[in-house]
């Protein structure tokens, strides 16, 4: 799955190339979509399981995660066609998300997320190096190519809103048996990413041929790929990201289940027009509505060809941290509908100009023959390393303390404003230790 210029598609396939790598952008983020919006309400409200136990749970994708960098990458790199990898981990992964749906333990729930992390999160970073070695322009392309990534989340998040609305919004009953009736309701969004997996197995075994560049007897690839990322801008990065992942891991964590309530509250008599017209377009549980926030990283990933050319990586980090930081900002002191969809639709910025950013960082600052094996060290920081750190300090840490211990109702300003200070914190750290330029 390495990178390389060499094997670039002549300009006359590439039109044809695009399409086929929107379609797996597509399936992959839809894969994903479907569940993780809905995850903690689903634990904590249908499972009834403790803010320890649900940390652990989201916690241990990202435990599984961290064999990525060292086993899919290496086995990109130097062993198997990228897109042959990609079809079994979806296969794998498809039959784990199924069993999750009905997996009413917390120890088998724990496992079978563990394992599902460990098949899954390296995809993520494997479908970004399958395009950037079949793309004939990285700046003008990916960006184009990887929002339907961002639409294959939106359909899949709008499909469990409008299920959960019209299957499992029971009326004339107290918000309380509404609440639970989409809590349990939310097991379908499950066996949904199942389904989408099965397809995306199938479908990974039409992309282009993207085979190893060196033989397994050369030097291991993620060696050198350490050896490559201790260096600047990639250090400062891949450090940076740790905490930025905590951020990102407080909004997955607790956004939905945060404008649940305000959704719910607009099925209840004197509700506002505006707010009842948004949940019959998003659906209700909170993963439609979030999905606001994908349509607004579709637009800056569309305008990313004009804006890597024309502003400063540094700067472009820079944009997505102050993003991070609003966002919280909003969602602590102004807990309305239209200031909480502000909030969601920031995440067009917090997303396109920070993580898909870093990743194109990586991926210009490190050699062609580990690239896949760069790409997944730093899907390790994002989804592995931060995850982990971050599911266990929102949840056991400050959701206690804004909880006062896990037994009053939550006080979003006491959870908000810890993200907020964070994401501060890392603008000021990048504007200071980032260099400016850019290498390429």
């Amino acid at each position: 799955m390495a990178t390389t210029t060499a094997t670039a598609p002549a300009p006359g396939a590439a039109p044809y190339i695009r399409t086929r790598l929107s379609v797996m952008m597509f399936l992959q983020y839809a894969i994903w979509g479907a569940w993780l919006p809905i995850l903690y309400p689903f634990l904590m409200g249908h499972r009834s399981f403790s803010l320890d136990q649900t940390g652990l749970c989201l916690m241990a994708g990202a435990v599984g995660a961290l064999a990525g960098p060292f086993l899919a990458g290496q086995l990109a790199d130097r062993s198997f066609a990228t897109e042959k990898l990609l079809a079994v981990s979806h296969l794998i992964g498809a039959v784990l998300v199924y069993l999750l749906a009905d997996a009413a333990k917390f120890e088998v729930f724990l496992v079978l997320s563990f394992v599902y992390g460990l098949v899954y999160a390296p995809t993520l970073a494997l479908t970004n190096s399958i395009s950037f070695a079949n793309l004939p322009d990285r700046d003008r392309d990916f960006g184009p190519v990887r929002l339907w990534g961002t639409i294959g989340w939106i359909a899949a998040g709008i499909a469990i809103g409008q299920i959960l609305l019209r299957n499992h919004t029971p009326t004339g009953v107290s918000e309380a048996e509404v609440t639970a009736a989409q809590n349990a309701g939310r097991a379908v969004a499950f066996q949904i990413s199942a389904g989408l997996g099965v397809v995306m197995a199938l479908y990974c075994l039409t992309l282009p041929n993207t085979p190893p560049t060196k033989s397994a007897a050369e030097k291991t690839a993620w060696l050198e790929g350490i050896g490559e990322i201790m260096k600047q801008p990639l250090i400062t990065l891949f450090l940076v990201s740790i905490p930025i992942s905590m951020v990102h891991q407080f909004y997955f964590v607790f956004t939905s289940g945060f404008v649940s309530e305000i959704q719910n509250k607009a099925n209840s008599e004197g509700a506002n027009a505006f707010a009842k017209a948004v949940n019959q377009v998003l659906g209700v549980g909170g993963g439609g509505l979030m999905t606001i926030g994908q349509m607004t990283e579709m637009l800056v990933l569309a305008a990313m060809p004009f804006l890597a050319k024309s502003i400063s990586r540094k700067r472009l980090l820079l944009i997505g941290c102050a993003a991070y930081a609003a966002r919280m900002a909003l969602f602590a002191y102004a807990p309305t509908l239209p200031f909480v969809l502000l909030g969601v639709a920031l995440h067009g910025l917090c997303f396109g100009c920070f993580i898909f950013v870093a990743f194109m960082i990586v991926d210009e600052n490190t050699s062609p023959d580990i690239r896949a094996t760069a790409q997944n060290l730093y899907n390790l920081v994002i989804i592995g390393i931060g995850i982990i750190v971050g599911s266990l300090f929102a949840t056991s840490v400050v959701a206690k303390y804004a909880t006062g211990g896990g037994d009053q109702p939550m006080d979003y300003v006491k959870l908000f404003t810890v993200p907020m200070w964070m994401a501060i914190a890392c603008y000021m750290l990048l504007t200071i230790f980032y260099p400016r330029g850019k290498k390429a």
